[in-house]
C-alpha cells in the first residue's frame, strides 16, 4: 500500500461548479472534497460529464468555482485575481494536454524551454539535461514537431511541463491521441518523473491501463467522488469500477460503459 503524504500538494474542499441556469443547469461539481498527494501520480476517472476535467481545471485555476476552496502548494487558488492566477500558472503549474500544443516553427528543445523564455527565467541546464534524459529525446532536440512521432511530440510536451520545476503537473487525457506503444512511453515517463524527479502529477484519463501507472485512482460520477483505489493495476481498476455498482447504480453503469466492462 502506498503511504499517503501528510501534506498534500493540492486540495479542495466543498467545490461546486454549475454551468447554465434553471432547468438547463449542469452541476459539474457537487461539493467535492479531495487531496492530491505530494510526490505522487493520481489518476482521475469517470464518464463524460462526471466532472473530472472540470475538477482538474478548477484545481489548476483554469476555471472559477461557484463555491469551495482550492489550495495548491500552500496557496489558495480560489481567492486569486487573474493577475495572480496567471503568475501561478506560469511559475508553479505544468500542463499537458491531449493535443500536444507544440509550436510548429520551434525545435523540440525550443518548445521545451518556451515557458522559461516567456517568463524571462534562466534555464537550469543541469535540470534541463535531467528532464531531457528522462524523456529520452536527446537525439531529437533539433527536430521540429512535424519531424517527430505523436509519442515523441507528447514527450516534448511532458518535458516542457517539467522544465520549470512546477509544484504539480496537470495532464488532461495525455495519451488520448496516441497508440498503445506511444502511450506506454509517455505514461512511463510521467511515472518516472514522480519516482526519480520528485514530481507531483494529476492526470485525467478514460483508460484503465493508463490509470494503472498512477499511485492512486479517484473515481468521479455526477460531480462527486464515488471511490478510490491505491496501487492500481488494470484489473483492479476494472474491479473497482464494478464494485461501485451496488452503491451507485446509475453512476457505476456509466463508468462501466466508459471502460468497456
Amino acid at each position: 500500500m502506498t503511504n499517503q503524504p501528510t501534506t498534500p500538494i493540492a486540495s479542495a474542499r466543498g467545490l461546486v461548479k454549475t454551468y447554465g441556469k434553471g432547468d438547463t443547469a449542469v452541476h459539474a461539481l457537487a461539493g467535492v472534497d479531495v487531496d492530491f498527494g505530494r510526490g505522487q501520480m493520481t489518476a482521475i476517472m469517470g464518464p463524460s460529464g462526471s466532472g473530472k476535467s472540470t475538477l482538474m481545471h478548477c484545481m489548476a485555476g483554469l476555471d472559477r468555482t461557484d463555491a469551495g476552496t482550492v489550495v495548491v502548494d500552500g496557496l489558495e487558488v480560489s481567492g486569486m485575481n487573474e493577475r495572480r492566477l496567471t503568475k501561478l500558472r506560469r511559475d508553479r503549474l505544468g500542463f499537458i494536454f491531449q493535443a500536444f500544443n507544440l509550436v510548429p516553427t520551434l525545435t523540440a528543445l525550443e518548445n521545451i524551454t518556451l515557458p522559461l523564455d516567456i517568463a524571462r527565467r534562466p534555464v537550469d541546464k543541469a535540470h534541463l539535461a535531467e528532464v531531457v534524459e528522462a524523456v529520452g529525446l536527446a537525439d531529437r532536440l533539433s527536430h521540429k514537431p512535424s519531424e517527430l512521432s505523436g509519442g515523441q511530440q507528447q514527450r516534448v510536451a511532458c518535458a516542457r511541463a517539467l522544465v520549470s520545476r512546477p509544484a504539480v503537473v496537470f495532464a488532461d487525457e495525455p495519451t488520448g491521441n496516441l497508440d498503445s506503444t506511444s502511450s506506454a512511453e509517455v505514461l512511463g515517463f510521467l511515472r518516472r518523473s514522480v519516482d526519480e524527479l520528485g514530481q507531483s502529477v494529476v492526470m485525467v484519463t478514460h483508460d484503465p491501463t493508463a490509470a494503472s501507472y498512477a499511485h492512486r485512482v479517484l473515481f468521479l460520477a455526477d460531480g462527486r467522488v464515488v471511490g478510490e483505489l491505491t496501487d492500481p493495476t488494470p484489473e483492479s481498476v476494472l474491479a473497482a469500477l464494478a464494485a461501485l455498482r451496488p452503491a451507485r447504480p446509475g453512476a457505476s453503469a456509466l463508468l462501466a460503459q466508459t471502460v468497456g466492462v
